[in-house]
């Protein structure tokens, strides 16, 4: 992290754009944020976009605005977010979800400063410094032919890759003091007094939600304690260190293979399971390959693993768990 930092104060006072990739949670924003802060724009203004959280017809209004009539609904001018950060700099966090036609209006952006408004003609030009982050590898997005290629060499100019709180939890005890006095003060208790029984236990965790996850686990022991003792009990995390499933190697599903193994499945369970068995055998059987396919795709962190399987990460780690349980049971998957 402190290269991280010194990076950041070197190409900050500078007009690169900066790429920041890293798991949720690790700070992408602070660091955006650090960038503009530290600049030759600090006065001017800092506006953030998340491109994850619209539609491609809300995210280019969003972006680059429009005329009264554009569309539907568009009943007066509206300026877009490059307008509002003129002079300043702008934060596109999740790039990676954006539409191919937005890229090309955002390559046209980094290229020339100049775009038009939804429903107009009239170039309007803008003096904006970009920041944009992402939790995928953009190199992989742009080999699916998911991404643009000169749209990603545009924005990979200066590169900061954040690592997850796991690879550094040497840092562990000093960010959840700090978190913990923060909410402490947000609350208006007295600090909990830090007892020598907390550090194994913070330090026992994977942290899958990274800092954003630490932070809410000491908000959460704050309130509990009450400026008391910091009990480990009141931090709440689980008795035993998360524990990342690993699938057998031969686990995998692979196009044309499995319409092999949906037939191996329905024959296993024609013989095996008795009246009305079948059908939780067989979702369960091929929803269990899935996960452990994807989660061996995701290097075992259910995060991505999550994000890439359309589910909350909780209800991941639950599935995970309760094949956990059925290996050391013998019982067949749990589809449900």
């Amino acid at each position: 992290m402190t290269r991280i930092f010194r990076l950041v104060r070197r190409v900050a006072p500078t007009q690169a754009t900066v790429l920041v990739v890293g798991e949720t949670g690790t700070g992408k924003e602070l660091i955006a944020k650090s960038v503009h802060t530290l600049s030759n724009r600090s006065d001017g203004p800092y506006v953030r976009v998340n491109c994850g959280a619209l539609n491609e017809s809300l995210l280019e209004s969003e972006l680059f605005g429009h005329v009264k009539g554009a569309f539907t609904g568009a009943i007066e001018n509206k300026a877009g977010r490059f307008e509002a950060a003129h002079g300043g700099t702008i934060f596109l966090d999740e790039i990676s979800s954006m539409s191919p036609k937005l890229q090309v209006k955002l390559l046209r952006v980094l290229q020339e400063n100049e775009f038009e408004r939804v429903g107009e003609s009239k170039t309007i030009r803008v003096d904006v410094r970009v920041v944009a982050a992402t939790n995928q590898l953009l190199e992989d997005e742009v080999e699916a032919g998911h991404f643009r290629d000169d749209l990603y060499y545009r924005l990979n100019v200066v590169p900061v890759y954040l690592p997850p709180l796991r690879e550094r939890k040497s840092d562990i005890p000093d960010l959840a003091r700090h978190f913990m006095r923060r909410h402490a003060e947000i609350n208006r208790v007295d600090t909990p007094e830090w007892t020598p029984a907390v550090e194994p236990v913070l330090l026992g965790h994977d942290w899958p939600g990274n800092v954003r996850e630490l932070e809410n686990y000491m908000a959460r022991a704050v309130v509990l304690c009450r400026g008391g003792a910091l009990d480990p009990v009141a931090i709440g995390l689980p008795g035993r260190s998360e524990r990342r499933y690993k699938p057998a190697p031969s686990s995998r599903v692979r196009g044309t293979d499995l319409p092999s193994m949906v037939r191996h499945i329905v024959r296993l369970g024609i013989q095996t399971l008795p009246e009305g068995a079948l059908h939780d055998r067989l979702v369960g059987d091929i929803e269990r390959e899935l996960i452990e396919q994807v989660m061996g795709d995701c290097e075992q962190v259910q995060v991505k693993a999550a994000q890439r399987l359309g589910i909350n990460r909780n209800t991941l780690h639950k599935k995970l768990a309760d094949y956990e349980n059925a290996m050391d049971r013998n019982d067949p998957p749990p589809s449900k």
